[in-house]
């Protein structure tokens, strides 16, 4: 059996579109004689956003001051329990570029590192943990606040590898129940046949790959996950304020 190699440190630029469904057919259809699947093509996946009770990361990240960060812990497992493989990952951006760094662990480990400051044999990554304790300084108090959890079809170019294309489908957050054993479920991120087509990338597009968006009129949209869900989560509550 294939052994999965984990890659802990990413530097690349992540474009995101969001695409209906047929037009996402037109791109597959050009793009198929330079992309094939990635080892790992189809992939559950379930986040975890840590923030304080007044959103603070979140909105500092939508207003783009500092880097932009983000905390959350992501698995892969279809139905997690509290010893199920996660990943602590912190994202953020400078000059447009994205960085990752992460470590893995186990989901029990990963929250009572955050909320309580313990720190398992597991969470033994020198970067991660620094970056942790300059998020906790910043933002008192951090805890689970956001789940959000989508399918995912990965694909990667025939000959550049370095090329790596993902649609995530069927995005979901919610701002209760913020566990992940309690079950892929909540609100929809998007309207109904729209997807997130996300292309990353260590330099420049390859012509290719330019000219198929060019040839549809393909533009790039700033976009956040958390950060939408973060938006909409205001929108109902004022909704509720209403009604």
């Amino acid at each position: 059996m294939k052994q999965k190699q984990i890659q802990t440190n990413f530097q690349r630029i992540e474009t995101k579109y969001i695409l209906d469904r047929a037009t996402l057919a037109l791109l597959e259809a050009e793009m198929q004689a330079y992309l094939i699947p990635d080892d790992y093509a189809t992939s559950t996946i379930s986040n975890v956003y840590f923030d304080n009770d007044e959103f603070q990361m979140i909105q500092d990240s939508i207003a783009k001051k500092g880097g932009r960060e983000k905390l959350r812990m992501r698995t892969y497992v279809e139905e997690p329990t509290d010893d199920s493989q996660v990943f602590l990952e912190i994202k953020k951006k400078c000059d447009e570029v994205g960085f990752k760094y992460r470590l893995v662990s186990n989901l029990t480990s990963v929250v009572n590192y955050i909320e309580n400051g313990l720190a398992d044999q597991t969470i033994s990554d020198e970067r991660v943990k620094a970056e942790v304790e300059e998020l906790q300084e910043r933002y008192v108090d951090l805890k689970p606040e956001m789940v959000i959890s989508y399918e995912r079809y990965s694909m990667k170019g025939l000959e550049d590898k370095k090329v790596r294309v993902t649609v995530d489908s069927n995005i979901r957050y919610r701002d209760y129940d913020v566990d992940l054993t309690s079950g892929r479920y909540g609100l929809p991120l998007l309207e109904e046949g729209q997807v997130i087509m996300e292309i990353k990338i260590s330099g420049q597009y390859p012509q290719w790959l330019a000219d198929i968006l060019n040839k549809y009129g393909i533009e790039e949209q700033s976009f956040s996950k958390y950060g939408r869900a973060y938006l909409k989560m205001k929108e109902r509550m004022a909704q509720t304020l209403k009604s």
